[in-house]
């Protein structure tokens, strides 16, 4: 599904509305989070300070779940559902979208589960478990460049300007 997009790229860059603009804002810190995460699962893989850097992985995933959720709330709840009136549902870049949301959810909830089901862990199931999370960051880095890059500028294309505004409203309820 991840080539679904490439026909939207090429398109000249747009100045984002307010609420575009402000979910667009919330990447960088996520990014920040899971860059943080990456390293802490480069540890795991190379036993830095092992058992120190599963724990940490494990707290800081929980700290980051918490926060990518509201972002996704937006997104899924708000932008895309307003999106599909332009772009059908179930097809498209919508459907591409909420597919790597599921992906990167189902990688952070089977490594939480897992994780926290075991005292004890081999070294081994510490290292296929951070793999979990790696799969996380690459899906997660990948998507938030497709959203800044095509799916922002293109709701910002396709919504109304009272459309923005309701978006805007709308997401900061959330």
């Amino acid at each position: 599904m991840q080539g679904c997009m490439s026909g939207f790229s090429g398109m000249e860059p747009v100045e984002l509305s307010e609420g575009l603009a402000q979910l667009k804002s919330e990447h960088p810190p996520l990014l920040e989070k899971l860059d943080g995460l990456y390293e802490l699962t480069q540890k795991v893989d190379q036993e830095i300070n092992l058992e120190d850097s599963f724990s940490k992985l494990i707290e800081d995933v929980k700290i980051f779940i918490s926060e990518l959720e509201p972002h996704s709330d937006r997104e899924e709840g708000v932008l895309f559902r307003m999106m599909e009136k332009y772009t059908g549902v179930g097809t498209g870049p919508i459907a591409v979208m909420e597919y790597e949301h599921d992906q990167a959810k189902m990688f952070i909830g089977t490594f939480l589960e897992k994780a926290n089901r075991e005292e004890s862990l081999s070294v081994e199931i510490q290292k296929k478990y951070a793999q979990l999370i790696q799969n996380a960051y690459f899906t997660l880095t990948e998507h938030f460049a497709k959203e800044e890059n095509v799916l922002f500028p293109m709701a910002e294309r396709m919504l109304s300007d009272d459309e923005k505004e309701e978006l805007l409203i709308r997401i900061r309820e959330i």
